[in-house]
């Protein structure tokens, strides 16, 4: 079964250390996805998404322009953040590891994401959705975004690790009638 995701009904966010002392958070508000997803066994399914760099939002209109410079996410280079699932193994129950490929600014590493499945169900108008609850973490250099500034006290401005957290629903494709 395809599904796409329902980017009205979704979240991709991410969070990362500021001055060593607290948590900035900030969400891509431009997306794509498709899962095809095998309705016997999840372990068969395969998952695939973009995201519009340039939708970054952190809620401070300076600090997003050099999110999409070439000092981080370089957006007009690399305007696609892209994901493909390689593997989805049951861990229990409603749990799942998806070990898939990322490309960031032009750079793909494989990465391990939790994934906790909702269930699929009817909406009110007659569709079908499902939806999961996804989280992982990357370290921004692998990815070629390093800038970066000492702090006077000791330690940097921007944190290393990125906490990524994605909320998405998505809904079933019906096959257009013949």
């Amino acid at each position: 079964m395809t599904w796409q995701i329902d980017a009205s009904h979704s979240h991709v966010g991410f969070s990362v250390k500021h001055m060593m002392i607290a948590t900035v958070r900030g969400t891509f508000n431009a997306y794509t996805g498709t899962l095809e997803l095998d309705g016997t066994d999840l372990t068969k399914s395969k998952i695939t998404g973009e995201i519009d760099v340039a939708s970054i939002d952190t809620r401070e209109a300076k600090r997003d322009e050099h999110l999409r410079s070439a000092d981080f996410f370089d957006a007009e280079n690399h305007p696609k953040i892209v994901f493909a699932s390689k593997k989805i193994e049951l861990v229990s129950g409603n749990e799942y590891k998806v070990t898939g490929d990322i490309t960031i600014r032009g750079v793909t590493r494989e990465i391990v994401l939790d994934a906790e499945y909702a269930g699929i169900h009817k909406d009110p108008w007659g569709g079908t959705r499902t939806g999961f609850t996804v989280t992982g973490s990357l370290n921004r250099k692998d990815f070629g975004l390093s800038w970066n500034a000492a702090l006077e006290t000791g330690g940097v401005l921007v944190g290393d690790k990125i906490k990524l957290e994605l909320e998405v629903e998505a809904v079933q494709q019906v096959p257009a009638a013949v």
